[in-house]
């Protein structure tokens, strides 16, 4: 493990590995960089891979107060250290992360986007409520509001999570979805317009008609925009299904470059 200090000092641990292109990982609500790992193991033999825990989750640090634009930096901070360019791979609402990222004009030749929600709706606004529910302790409430309201799983499917294994590690990051709700705010028409790179974004022919409907529509938005559906896929991330489109893409777009 290695870290990047960012803009404002925060402290960010990741892992590098493989040879080639420098490709960033950045992933979505309630993960850390384990959920990149096995992804970046499939991409090492082709890229330089910089798999990072976003701050306030894994080994990296937090400074409040929180916004958007610190993510920014940390990501900024990672493309530095990968020698000033990167492309960058993001994974739910860490995708739309990278999108704004991308429209603040930071060195990223490429973008691969998987299932990124939609924004502007509920997810994007219940950082007041959890905010109030983590300053109070509450951080299993935190965590049910963002999988019912943010999310949309069933009240009956959440309650029986309660119980699961993973349980403790959603609260232990349960601060960090007030993080994820800011995020998925708004995106203004002219902020997509603005990211001009190239941008495939991606679905799975699974997942709920609603992500797959955000995808294609982002898809078209984007000045330099692609959409491809994987069969048999759904939301979760599944390396041998992705990384073969993700090589295809990003190998095709550097020859011609």
């Amino acid at each position: 493990m290695s870290t990047v200090t960012s803009k404002d000092g925060t402290r960010i641990a990741f892992e590098q590995s493989g040879e080639g292109p420098a490709i960033i990982l950045v992933v979505g609500a309630f993960n850390d960089r384990a959920t990149g790992a096995p992804l970046a193991q499939f991409l090492k033999p082709h890229f330089t891979v910089f798999n990072y825990d976003r701050r306030g989750r894994g080994e990296s640090g937090d400074t409040a107060p929180y916004a958007a634009e610190r993510e920014i930096e940390d990501l900024d901070a990672l493309i530095a250290k990968a020698g000033g360019s990167a492309c960058v791979f993001g994974y739910s609402s860490g995708a739309i992360l990278a999108l704004r990222a991308a429209a603040q004009g930071l060195a990223i030749p490429q973008l691969a986007l998987y299932e990124p929600p939609p924004t502007g709706g509920k997810a994007g606004n219940l950082a007041p409520r959890l905010t109030e529910l983590i300053s109070a302790g509450r951080r299993g409430d935190a965590v049910e509001l963002f999988q019912t309201e943010g999310v949309g799983i069933p009240a009956p499917v959440v309650a029986q999570m309660r119980k699961a294994p993973f349980r403790p590690a959603l609260e232990k990051t349960a601060h960090t979805l007030v993080y994820e709700s800011t995020i998925l705010g708004s995106l203004p028409t002219e902020l997509i317009a603005s990211v001009r790179v190239p941008t495939l974004v991606i679905d799975g022919e699974e997942s709920p008609e609603v992500m797959r409907h955000a995808a294609q529509s982002l898809a078209e938005a984007l000045p330099d925009g692609r959409h491809r559906t994987l069969g048999g896929q759904g939301h979760d991330l599944v390396p041998a299904a992705v990384v073969p489109v993700l090589e295809e893409f990003f190998l095709a777009q550097i020859a011609t470059d």
